[in-house]
């Protein structure tokens, strides 16, 4: 008996896009709609049609959208026979159930979609937490929206009160929900805060910068972690910290977390606030950009706003423009750092041109807060010897004239100097021959 093909996998579901664009929203270089595109994708859909975009001083209040761009994205509904519509703005909740019912077909804002692909990429339990509790904020005020099916009951015994008495029940459900989530998140903060303070004495760096702007790949090429790095929107969500090896020795923490993204829902920035504290606490940010990005420019303001809103405007930062190897004309990269006030420089993570430039510039950072201090120590002490030059960068080493000790200078992070006199004998005693520059506060979360 021959039996039949049938489908392995589910078929990626089918949306239309539309969307409208206010007059404080820039317009997409590489055209209308294609970041919406790349989140439809990074979902697991597929987007079918040109897409429906309109352009409104103010929305309207009903429908967001004018009632002739409604009848428009209707007639690509019954065109393509879509599985949903994607709208690339944040609805209201009324908005939401006016558009399902002109187009009869489910209707996903632009934080519905987004919220959805946080949660089919987090990880760890903490990212899961900090989703859900995004997710139930989101739901909570659309609760009614999602019990429409009650009113095909109209009219019939008892259908009504009941039916209200649930959506009470829900409320009050997701409310105690959300309550839940918070206790367990904080729990989870404290946790975090004393394994960031347990970093201290290592010199932090944060890697922040727009979804898909190459992070990880820079991870991956600095430290060898080969981490999941992908051309896709969001492909990192959880804060990853690896070891950096820098070219003389010493040693940074590097750390990478979820990328931003313009008009980011107010829900997600406030779940994850902890998570990029984390990564936006450390020494040094290195805010990384892709300069072969149509909209960079427009790009790093959406991050800077990013950064303004979570208070962390005079964190130490540098631009770092990525994706070098993709500009076709070098001449276009100099204009992207024009009115730049942080230091900048220019790499591919990728194939490794300029991280030189990145390794050097850290190292510089690290001596503005170093400490030169001097010991002298037996000869004999070969512990203590081993101790002091892994505690730094040496600058010298001299024998004394008796040959019994060694007269040893170096460079010792700030915040890892008291470590050090703490590890050494007491018969050693330990110079401050030159102090910090730039005095360190130890890095964690505030």
């Amino acid at each position: 008996m021959t039996r039949g093909l049938h489908a392995t996998r589910a078929p990626r579901e089918r949306f239309v896009l539309c969307g409208v664009v206010f007059p404080d929203q820039v317009v997409e270089q590489e055209g209308e709609l294609t970041e919406a595109r790349g989140l439809v994708e990074a979902a697991g859909g597929e987007v079918v049609g040109d897409g429906v975009v309109q352009r409104r001083e103010r929305p309207v209040a009903a429908t967001l959208m004018g009632k002739g761009k409604v009848e428009e994205v209707l007639d690509e509904v019954r065109a393509h026979k879509p599985d949903g519509v994607v709208v690339d703005n944040d609805l209201t909740p009324a908005q939401g159930r006016n558009l399902e019912k002109a187009w009869k077909v489910r209707v996903i804002d632009r934080s519905e979609l987004i919220l959805d692909i946080f949660a089919r990429r987090a990880r760890t339990g903490q990212a899961r937490l900090q989703v859900e509790l995004a997710q139930t904020e989101y739901i909570l005020p659309r609760l009614k929206r999602m019990w429409t099916h009650l009113e095909r009951m109209e009219g019939a015994i008892g259908a009504r009160g009941p039916g209200e008495t649930q959506l009470e029940t829900d409320r009050r459900l997701i409310r105690k929900r959300i309550s839940d989530l918070k206790k367990q998140l904080k729990q989870i903060e404290k946790r975090k805060m004393r394994e960031v303070s347990s970093r201290h004495e290592e010199y932090t760096i944060g890697l922040v910068g727009y979804t898909n702007a190459g992070k990880s790949t820079l991870l991956n090429r600095l430290t060898g972690a080969g981490e999941f790095a992908a051309d896709l929107l969001f492909a990192t969500l959880d804060t990853r910290t690896r070891k950096w090896e820098l070219a003389d020795g010493r040693t940074a923490l590097l750390s990478d977390t979820v990328g931003f993204l313009s008009r980011l829902p107010h829900h997600l920035v406030a779940s994850f606030h902890a998570t990029l504290e984390e990564t936006l606490h450390a020494d040094l940010l290195l805010h990384v950009a892709d300069a072969s990005h149509p909209d960079a420019v427009e790009q790093i303001r959406a991050v800077d706003e990013v950064l303004g809103e979570l208070s962390q405007g005079g964190r130490d930062t540098v631009l770092v423009f990525n994706k070098i190897d993709a500009v076709a004309d070098p001449i276009e990269l100099t204009w992207l750092r024009a009115d730049r006030e942080e230091d900048s420089l220019f790499l591919s993570a990728k194939t490794g041109e300029g991280t030189e430039d990145l390794d050097r510039l850290v190292r510089q950072r690290i001596d503005l807060r170093s400490a030169k201090v001097r010991a002298l120590v037996a000869l004999a002490d070969g512990r203590t010897i081993a101790r002091m030059r892994k505690a730094g960068v040496v600058i010298s080493e001299e024998v004394c004239e008796d040959d019994s000790k060694l007269s040893i200078e170096l460079k010792v992070d700030d915040a890892a100097l008291g470590n050090l006199r703490r590890s050494l004998p007491k018969e050693v005693a330990l110079e401050v021959v030159e102090p910090a520059a730039v005095p360190r506060e130890p890095a964690g979360l505030e």
